[in-house]
């Protein structure tokens, strides 16, 4: 599993011309599964994501975790993150899992970290969306389950 994590002032997914998740400030979470992937892998980057410590504190340093800010957390499911670029000009996509897979490890890393007191909002798996975020720093990070 690979998450490219993005802290937020804010944003939102739109799907089919409805808004399917919003948030205010927090992170902003592009998911990738793998075919290899399990409930281990959701469990780690899961627990990972919530207690990741890169909120400042009173003294500007990043020691604080999305729990310790208050924040939210929009997830997206990205497929394309296991794009394989390096031969041709046309992305390999056979390391991305089937959608049956995907969408539910998407559903159980959400659940994971609601498990761990955080307040969700999704896109829409397998649909075209425009997704808009201010990002804050910009602080990107990317957790990966597998290194």
């Amino acid at each position: 599993m690979k998450v490219v994590v993005q802290r937020a002032k804010n944003g939102r997914v739109i799907a089919d011309g409805e808004v399917t998740g919003e948030i205010s400030a927090g992170l902003m979470l592009l998911v990738g599964v793998t075919h290899e992937d399990g409930e281990e892998d959701v469990r780690f980057c899961a627990d990972k994501i919530a207690h990741l410590r890169i909120f400042e504190d009173e003294n500007r340093k990043m020691n604080n975790s999305v729990l310790d800010a208050g924040g939210q957390i929009l997830s997206v499911s990205q497929f394309t993150l296991y794009g394989d670029c390096r031969k041709g000009r046309r992305p390999n996509f056979m390391n991305a899992a089937k959608p049956e897979q995907a969408n539910e490890l998407y559903e159980q890393f959400n659940d994971r970290l609601r498990e761990n007191g955080l307040e969700v909002e999704t896109g829409r798996f397998g649909a075209m969306m425009d997704v808009e975020f201010t990002n804050d720093g910009p602080v990107t990070l990317i957790v990966d389950s597998k290194e």
